[in-house]
């Protein structure tokens, strides 16, 4: 009898995969081909995958471009890498897509998982969770957190090449060469990397491997994700990613910190050490952007943390370079306030929160400091008093040194000015009536203790006054500001011409027609009273024949002084009343005029400015700057950020009013939106 024969070996099927919309996304699975793992392999894509990238990639979001990138490099790979690629599963409706942070996507992947036997490949530690819980085959690839693994996945993105030691940020854009910044905030450049302009191929190519690398690395992750704007924090580089419509043309711009100083460092004084020491403090560490803010607060967060301090820091993104013993919060569910409610229950001894610069985080930082918790919060600022004008509207004028009573200025990396404030009831500096007194906030040179600024209410309006250093505290801008404010005054008193001189003490001279001087102090100088009451200034009342210069023959104009009306002619207090020529003189000498002009022009640059912090109203067609009316008819200049934007009279409302679609309008809403200071200067 022949012996039976041998069945033949049952052939091995191949492998079915069926990855899901994470792993399209951080670039792993064309890895895995391209290092021979899944050879002969059937690659199973569900179109509910690709319809979640198409509809992300419409969106302007960079992570549905870079799956889209993916899905075309399987394509290219699928003959000479011996892979099967096939799309299957049912498309989704748009309610599902909607639905894809709820899991309606991911269900439809783990379906197709089913449908065809095949292993789940997934990044997403929740659909693993779940398809391992359903009894489905899954691998999840975990992220990167070897450091060793980490450092050579990051290297070998072709955006590092741009950087060396001395690189602090690189900026690469469409059809233009290659630029970046280096050197140290104390002192940096922006120089040329390449005589080639950068092509838009090169530029689609880093920007999908950021992404993958954020995907796949346990210590990046994609911030922000909007149309056109990807923030993507890759290891301690912060890269913002735009494109068309939000840009003109792709644009990816890389910072990283590159100096890591200690306190010690900065040379502060040993005072100054001593504030920061005291868990009770509210400060604030304010700069231009790249000033070295960042820099300083970590060398402040290290110092502490070296002093047994339980340290925690806000931000948002997450870009402090800090120790592992210094727990870093993101906004929690994109909320940084429900990351404020964490912290109070955690209790620190500090928290750095970085950056304070929307109302928001204004109203977080106020309400953290009141709840007792010792905070260092950043913000962006030209000067360190504006620093403390952000506050003014967002919290109650009073309660400011409660918040905030130390202000570090940073400035090329080095602490330029250090304020610290104190609340006292007070006659504010130009004024002399004790009754006049008010709630005012001393800000100070935290080391001469010499008195910097004023902040008090002037009449509905919250003033910021600067004092004059060499004078004792004394305002420069008084006679400016009152001698504005007590015009307006005038105005609703007397229809004729007048004048205004302003007195060293701090009180006034008003020159009035003589007819009109009894009716301007009233009964028993009731109504004199009342403007002294409303503007903040002792006034003597005096016919302005009295006034040196006077010509009882020829009299004065009201254009010459200044009158009511309909504002015609009234009085410039910048220039000065000019005398009557004698009848035979047809000019005056040369050189006096020329020294009389040599005056005028000294004076006005000697001339400071009071600034006043308006009230912004929204209407369909005009922004509004609202004021106190005793300022109607004021010049004022408005100012962002330390930064003319125009200038315009004080309308009768009390109100300025810019026209939306004007550049000054467009301006002041983009100020208002990105939480920048917007001030009046009077």
């Amino acid at each position: 009898m022949p012996p039976a024969k041998k069945a033949p070996p049952k052939r091995k099927e191949p492998a079915s995969v069926v990855p899901d919309t994470s792993v399209l996304v951080d670039g792993r699975l064309t890895a895995r081909i391209q290092r021979g793992e899944l050879e002969g392999a059937r690659i199973l894509i569900a179109n509910a995958s690709v319809a979640e990238l198409e509809f992300q990639a419409n969106r302007g979001r960079e992570s549905g471009f870079s799956g889209l990138d993916e899905v075309v490099k399987l394509q290219e790979l699928k003959d000479a890498a011996d892979i099967h690629l096939e799309f299957v599963g049912d498309r989704p409706g748009f309610e599902a897509i909607e639905m894809a942070k709820a899991g309606e996507i991911d269900a439809m992947i783990r379906q197709v998982a089913v449908d065809h036997k095949a292993t789940l490949l997934t990044s997403d530690r929740v659909q693993a969770h779940v398809a391992r819980a359903l009894g489905l085959d899954v691998e999840w690839i975990r992220p990167v957190t070897d450091p060793k693994e980490w450092e050579a996945d990051i290297g070998s993105l072709r955006i590092m090449e741009f950087f060396d030691k001395e690189t602090m940020s690189v900026h690469l854009k469409q059809n233009v060469v290659p630029m970046a910044k280096k050197g140290t905030p104390a002192g940096k450049k922006l120089v040329k990397l390449s005589e080639k302009p950068m092509e838009l191929r090169e530029l689609t190519r880093m920007r999908r491997e950021i992404i993958e690398a954020a995907k796949r690395d346990a210590d990046s992750f994609i911030e922000i994700e909007r149309e056109g704007a990807t923030v993507v924090q890759l290891g301690n580089m912060r890269i913002a990613i735009a494109q068309p419509p939000f840009s003109d043309a792709v644009e990816i711009t890389a910072v990283r910190p590159v100096a890591q100083l200690t306190l010690e460092q900065y040379h502060i004084a040993d005072e100054l050490r001593d504030r920061l020491a005291d868990y009770q403090r509210g400060v604030f560490v304010s700069g231009a952007p790249g000033s070295g803010k960042s820099t300083f607060v970590t060398a402040v967060a290290e110092w502490l943390r070296q002093k047994q301090v339980i340290i925690k820091t806000m931000e948002s993104p997450r870009d402090l370079q800090v120790s592992d013993e210094i727990t870093q919060y993101a906004p929690l569910e994109r909320d940084m306030e429900l990351t404020s409610d964490v912290l109070l229950l955690v209790r620190p001894d500090y928290v750095i929160y970085d950056e304070v610069r929307k109302t928001e985080d204004f109203e977080i930082f106020a309400d953290m400091r009141l709840a007792g918790v010792g905070l260092v919060g950043v913000t962006h600022a030209n000067r360190a008093i504006d620093a403390v004008q952000r506050l003014i509207g967002r919290v109650e004028l009073g309660m400011i040194p409660q918040v905030v009573d130390t202000v570090i200025h940073i400035e090329k990396g080095k602490v330029q000015q250090v304020l610290e404030m104190n609340f006292t009831v007070k006659v504010p500096a130009g004024m002399v009536e004790a009754d006049l007194a008010r709630p005012v906030i001393v800000v100070r040179d935290f080391l001469t203790k010499q008195a910097c600024f004023e902040i008090y209410t002037y009449g509905e309006q919250v003033v910021v006054m600067p004092l004059d250093a060499a004078s004792g505290g004394k305002t420069s801008a008084k006679d400016k500001f009152a001698a504005e404010g007590l015009r307006s005054s005038l105005r609703r008193w007397v229809d004729g011409p007048f004048d205004v001189e302003m007195s060293s003490d701090g009180s006034a001279t008003l020159y009035v027609p003589e007819r009109d001087v009894p009716a301007l102090i009233g009964k028993g100088g009731s109504n004199v009273k009342q403007i002294e009451e409303a503007v903040g200034v002792k006034l003597d009342i005096r016919p302005m024949t009295s006034r040196s210069g006077w010509d009882a023959g020829r009299g004065k104009s009201p254009k010459e002084y200044g009158g009511g009306g309909k504002g015609k002619g009234r009085f410039d207090p910048d220039r000065p009343l000019r005398r009557e020529a004698p009848a035979d003189a047809e000019a005056e000498d040369d050189e006096e005029m020329a020294a009389e002009e040599e005056r005028i022009a000294s004076r006005g640059k000697e001339r400071r400015y009071a600034e006043i912090v308006p009230e912004l109203r929204r209407s369909k067609k005009n922004v509004v700057l609202l004021v106190d009316r005793g300022l109607v008819g004021t010049r004022a200049e408005v100012v962002i950020e330390d930064e003319p934007v125009m200038t315009a009279t004080i309308g009768g409302k009390g109100e300025i009013r810019i026209s939306r679609g004007s550049d000054a309008g467009e301006r002041v809403m983009d100020a208002v939106a990105r939480g920048e200071l917007v001030r009046l200067r009077v």
